[in-house]
């Protein structure tokens, strides 16, 4: 009964599948679970086969297979003097033009200023009143007043001696005693006083005869100095009117226009020299071949050409240039270097800006 029972209940779930599943599609359900257990075994070795097999190419190619050499690159550059000047004024005239070549000493530009012009005839004016000042200490009293004094003391020596005889008079008749002790005393006094008018005399004309004291030239000679200090002053800013050329080379910028105004130590242009040289930032572990004087061979992608530089500059760029390893690689933080180096002959159409790469130490 059970097994009937059992016969009739698998009856109706196969029937209930039939209804479940669509005719057309009951030939992709496999008939024995045990089969598609298989194939995926099957799927599973085929893709641990591959793996093994890329993991194999991997590791041949790391041992085998050389990493090309790490590529350098820098830049052409070149020495660039601003020409700038101490005379703030208005850009009068501009002598030479964008991509002009000049020499050293050549005019480039023309700056004027009325109000440092009128500071140089206020100096100017100065040092005139300060000469006069001068001349005037130097000179001392007028000729006249130096007379009149010699005249004052010649007329105190005179009164002086009429005093001394008058005084030797009243001294003899004092001694007859014709005269009494005053008059002789008052004679006395007369001719002291007269003495002493005589010496002041002589002072005065003395004084006069002699001029200024030291103290007194000493001033104004430093007055004089003071003066011309300032004309000197403003004489050292309008040297500025006229910009020279400080070097030569080549006009790459100018700045302002004709007509502008520009302020004290404003760049008015830039002059760029001829000494082209190639720059590399390089990390420290390409270092061991390269020092100041060694010979290293270049490629300049924009002009095809292959040249030989020599180095004359090494110098680290801080530590805000650092090459930062990481923990995983068990690798040390290395320090990045810049490197200038200048081409052994001159090469045609190098310009600053153009790409160079580095393509190692010549032998």
């Amino acid at each position: 009964m059970e097994d009937k029972n059992k016969a009739e209940a698998a009856g109706a779930t196969q029937q209930q599948e039939e209804k479940i599943i669509p005719s057309e599609a009951r030939h992709l359900v496999p008939e024995n679970p045990m089969e598609v257990s298989g194939k995926d075994k099957m799927l599973i070795i085929t893709i641990v086969c591959i793996l093994l097999v890329i993991s194999a190419l991997a590791i041949v190619g790391f041992i085998f297979i050389k990493q090309p050499p790490e590529t350098v690159q820098g830049q052409g550059e070149a020495t660039e003097v601003r020409v700038s000047g101490k005379l703030p004024g208005r850009v009068v005239e501009i002598y030479v033009k964008e991509g002009d070549m000049v020499h050293a000493g050549d005019t480039l530009v023309h700056i004027s200023s009325k109000l440092v012009d009128a500071q140089m005839e206020e100096a100017q004016a100065m040092e005139s009143v300060a000469k006069a000042s001068q001349n005037k200490v130097d000179a001392g009293a007028r000729s006249q007043i130096i007379e009149g004094a010699h005249n004052v003391w010649r007329q105190a020596q005179a009164g002086t001696e009429i005093a001394h005889k008058t005084y030797q008079r009243m001294q003899n008749l004092y001694e007859k005693g014709v005269i009494s002790a005053q008059k002789r005393d008052e004679a006395k006094a007369a001719y002291e006083v007269a003495k002493a008018g005589e010496a002041a005399a002589k002072d005065s004309y003395d004084l006069a005869a002699a001029g200024a004291q030291k103290e007194d030239r000493e001033v104004a000679g430093s007055m004089v100095n003071v003066a011309k200090s300032s004309v000197s002053k403003v004489q050292a800013v309008l040297e500025d009117q006229y910009l020279l050329a400080p070097c030569d080379g080549e006009v790459i910028t100018i700045y302002p226009n004709v007509s502008e105004l520009v302020a004290t130590g404003a760049p008015i242009m830039t002059v760029q020299m001829a000494d082209h040289h190639a720059v590399f930032n390089v990390r420290e572990t390409l270092l061991k071949d390269l020092k100041v004087g060694s010979k290293i061979k270049c490629w300049i992608p924009a002009l095809d050409k292959r040249v030989t530089m020599s180095i004359y500059y090494i110098k680290d760029l801080g530590t805000y240039a650092n090459w930062q390893a990481t923990k995983a690689t068990g690798d040390y933080d290395a320090r990045t270097f810049q490197i200038k180096a200048r081409p052994d002959k001159p090469i045609e159409n190098f310009r600053p800006g153009m790409s160079v790469v580095y393509e190692g130490v010549e032998k």
